[in-house]
């Protein structure tokens, strides 16, 4: 019988305030009872409108009919077709405004949880499968992929399943990109990551570790003389941004890149962690992303007093995935919006003592067309803060673009495609992810690493 019911089944989750203590994951997954009792919601449409939402097409509603029929591992394979990172995917995609936002029954009532059921189905797979992955047969072509994030093994995965010999370099010591050192532990376990990079090494996909492209080697050299004949660079956005008011270089400030990678990658939580890191006791994070999110989530969990969320809009217009602003809300962070630092105040030490903002109103919509924030002349105040963490956004770092010759880049520093399957400027060269579109989410990053794969298959075959 079909689930008629207007709402999703209620995930099992950890208590706010305990989760806000510990790096244990937040969301605790379906039993089986759930997950089909879940699957039976969906009405397995004509026209599918939800794959047309997915940026790597999984076929939806036929995994989702195997979940209800309880065939949990003939659902896994379904979505193995089309996604290289099922249990990441799961987990940290937006699906909130991508299938999920198309789905029919979220016409009156809740769409069906696509995105609970993608992760019990992999994490399923990942508990009971046994089965050795099979190595498809060389074709006898080399390529190379700049990046483990998730548009590198995305291209990298779908390459390897066509025959060739892929190798990722990697520039820091784990793969995984930003799913290791973005993303914290409670959103997204790194033993899931691992997993799934373990199952590309299956495939034959090489992974070399501690590279830097443009340093180590270069993309010329890679072709010239390492004899690889395609190239695809997905090296993500990992230059933060800075604000440019007084302060910023007060000890105690961080970019949100620097506090989640030692956070995340390195463990700075641990008491033995080998590159520790400052524990603030009141913390403004300063941004509404989920960067924003996960660096104030992180802070509460490193033993902050107070955290605030400082964010120049409303809530309407916070970018953050409603699901991480009502998770931080939950766990007790403070959100102080329509508000803008205007300056970071230190002691004589050099410390951080405090952040001056300003409040801030809506006027006209800008460019991106949000109503662009606007100062309330004489609103200024003092936040009393020891730490401050800037979450408002990253640019590809510039390494790439200034030791590959002919490599176009546009004013931000991103790479320039064709923007349909990822070929740059150079033959043979391929981009995609946030090294092109700037700071964005997994997949579609991963949608771009599946585009460009097909096109350097082609492109290969056709020489």
């Amino acid at each position: 019988m079909p689930n008629m019911s207007l709402v999703k089944n209620k995930i099992p989750e950890q208590d706010p305030m305990v989760r806000n203590k510990n790096f244990k994951e937040v969301a605790l997954g379906y039993t089986v009872e759930q997950a089909m009792d879940e699957a039976k919601r969906c009405l397995s449409c004509k026209n599918h409108p939800c794959v047309a939402g997915c940026p790597v097409n999984i076929k939806i509603p036929q995994f989702i009919a195997k979940v209800a029929e309880g065939y949990f591992e003939e659902a896994y394979q379904i979505i193995a077709q089309d996604s290289s990172l099922p249990a990441v995917c799961g987990r940290v995609c937006p699906q909130e405004t991508q299938c999920e936002h198309l789905c029919v029954r979220g016409i009156k009532g809740e769409p069906v949880g696509i995105g609970r059921l993608e992760r019990f189905v992999a994490d399923y797979h990942n508990a009971h499968a046994k089965d050795e992955v099979k190595r498809p047969t060389p074709n006898g072509h080399k390529v190379a992929v700049v990046g483990a994030g998730p548009a590198g093994l995305t291209c990298a995965g779908d390459l390897a399943k066509m025959g060739y010999d892929v190798t990722i370099y990697e520039a820091l010591h784990m793969a995984g990109g930003v799913l290791v050192y973005g993303i914290p532990e409670f959103r997204l376990p790194k033993a899931i990551v691992n997993k799934e990079v373990e199952g590309l090494k299956a495939l034959g996909v090489k992974v070399e570790t501690n590279v830097v492209i443009g340093r180590s080697i270069s993309i010329d050299e890679l072709m010239q003389d390492e004899g690889f004949e395609a190239v695809f660079i997905g090296s993500g956005a990992g230059l933060p941004s800075f604000m440019k008011i007084p302060g910023e270089n007060l000890k105690g400030v961080f970019s949100a890149n620097e506090f989640l990678t030692r956070t995340n990658l390195m463990k700075a939580y641990k008491d033995t962690a080998d590159t520790p890191i400052f524990h603030g006791k009141r913390v403004a994070v300063v941004g509404g992303g989920n960067v924003a999110m996960d660096g104030a989530r992180c802070a509460l969990r490193l033993g902050a007093d107070k955290v605030y969320i400082v964010y120049r809009r409303s809530e309407a217009e916070l970018p953050a995935r409603a699901e991480e602003v009502h998770h931080a809300k939950e766990e007790g962070v403070i959100f102080k919006l329509l508000n803008n630092p205007i300056e970071i105040l230190g002691d004589e030490n050099g410390f951080v003592k405090g952040m001056r903002c300003i409040k801030m109103q809506l006027g006209e919509p800008d460019a991106s067309g949000r109503r662009r924030p606007v100062p309330i002349e004489g609103s200024e105040f003092e936040l009393d803060v020891d730490t401050v963490i800037i979450a408002i956004g990253t640019s590809p770092n510039p390494l790439i673009r200034n030791t590959t010759k002919g490599l176009e880049t546009n004013r931000h520093g991103c790479i320039v495609t064709n923007g349909e399957d990822g070929l740059t400027s150079r033959e043979g060269v391929y981009a995609g992810g946030d090294a092109v579109t700037g700071a964005a989410t997994v997949i579609l990053a991963m949608g771009a690493g599946k585009s460009a794969a097909a096109a350097m298959d082609k492109y290969i075959q056709s020489k």
